[in-house]
């Protein structure tokens, strides 16, 4: 496997993307885009668990269902999460299938229906969506579809966001290329499962409905599933896996080293974008890595990680560059997970602070400089109890989260 530069959803054959402005954004910016398959897609998707849902959810829920569904595009909008508007929020989510499918059928000569368009939308909720800006931004995107796009549409689907998130993968299987690439966004209200996120997948492999959904849910699970920014879980979060069998050869079945070299492909395109996601969290100076090991459970190692990446006092003091390794111990031990003090070792980067139930003598000046001159930390928790382990992404706590948070609407 090795990465493409530049790499995006548009790196694998057959995949074309765009991002404008259509206005739902005061800014200018853009926040419409539409990504699109010269050949039909099997799909696969993961959604929220918050049981408040956007409306895009159940629209893409039911065109999805079909055991056979195929799957041509995706429209998706930013600035307005279309969630909590009731019945009209439905209509306006399957109005946006409708007019994307139209636009592609008449531009592209694709024969699109509505039922083969997903649709998702982030940002604001409990607002309508300006449906007749939200019809010329489709038509506008339709327009300027591109093989070189994925960056616009990156671009168009970001909220808070500070940059866009893209990568693209290529590995060889059956004896064929196969590319994977994704573009997502994510900046706040992150947590499992999964955040206020956004990722769209993808790729020209040979792969059924059920192997790539299977596959989907295992790099989920290690990537989406396994960042937190601030502990809250969004209403709008979806991923949607495409795969046009573009690349040609044999299909990737269930169990064959083929799959399990696909699977691991796209989970690692998936932590590389749910990366993205954790450092750019809202007011964040450093991107930190917590790595669970010696856990009774896979379970268990990754409630201690999750414990430890949602807590205040961890996150605010690397905020500030104390090694203050004591508020990473009393998160661990307030975690539902297994864990015997006597047992338990701590690192903070290259500094071990705490071994085997006993404070170790290191030096604090030379962590602080240290904490102080990187913007990736790793903090490293054995618990010394078994063989399981488990990793989470998360950021630093800073008074511009605070300071963002408490004038987003307004």
């Amino acid at each position: 496997m090795e990465w493409v530069a530049d790499g995006s959803i548009t790196t694998p054959q057959g995949f074309w993307a765009a991002g404008t402005a259509c206005g739902i954004k005061v800014t200018g910016k853009k926040d419409l885009a539409v990504v699109f398959s010269e050949m039909p897609c099997v799909a696969a998707a993961t959604f929220t668990t918050n049981k408040v849902k956007a409306s895009h959810i159940f629209v893409s829920k039911e065109n999805l269902r079909p055991q056979k569904a195929m799957v041509k595009a995706i429209v998706a909008n930013s600035g307005n999460a279309n969630c909590c508007t009731g019945q009209e929020g439905i209509e306006d989510a399957k109005r946006m299938c409708e007019i994307a499918a139209a636009e592609l059928s008449a531009k592209r000569q694709a024969n699109v229906q509505p039922h083969e368009v997903l649709v998702a939308s982030t940002g604001v909720i409990g607002v309508l969506l300006p449906m007749d800006k939200v019809e010329q931004g489709i038509k506008s995107a339709v327009e300027k579809l591109s093989r070189d796009g994925g960056r616009e549409a990156a671009e168009a689907i970001m909220t808070t966001d500070t940059k866009p998130k893209f990568a693209a993968v290529r590995l060889e299987l059956n004896g064929k290329v196969v590319h994977i690439g994704g573009i997502a966004k994510g900046a706040g209200m992150i947590a499992p499962n999964m955040a206020t996120m956004l990722c769209f997948i993808g790729t020209d492999a040979c792969i059924g409905r059920k192997a790539l959904q299977a596959a989907l849910r295992y790099a989920v699970e290690r990537s989406f599933n396994s960042i937190t920014v601030d502990g809250d879980t969004s209403t709008n979060d979806t991923v949607f896996a495409l795969a046009n069998w573009l690349s040609g050869g044999d299909e990737i079945v269930e169990g064959s080293n083929a799959f399990v070299v696909f699977r691991d492909a796209l989970t690692a395109l998936c932590q590389k974008l749910a990366k993205m996601i954790a450092a750019d969290g809202e007011g964040a100076t450093k991107l930190i890595e917590i790595q669970v090991t010696g856990a009774m459970s896979e379970s268990e190692a990754k409630a201690v990680a999750m414990t430890v990446a949602n807590s205040p006092l961890v996150k605010t003091a690397l905020f500030g560059n104390d090694p203050n390794w004591g508020r990473i111990a009393a998160a661990v031990g307030r975690s539902p997970a297994r864990v015997k003090q006597e047992k338990l070792t701590i690192r903070i980067g290259d500094f071990e602070c705490f071994r085997n139930g006993e404070p170790v003598t290191f030096e604090k000046s030379a962590a602080h400089e240290w904490l102080r001159a990187n913007n990736e930390i790793a903090i490293s928790v054995d618990l010394g109890l078994g063989t399981a382990s488990w990793t989470v992404w998360t950021c630093d706590l800073s008074e511009e989260y605070v300071r963002f948070n408490a004038e987003y609407t307004t």
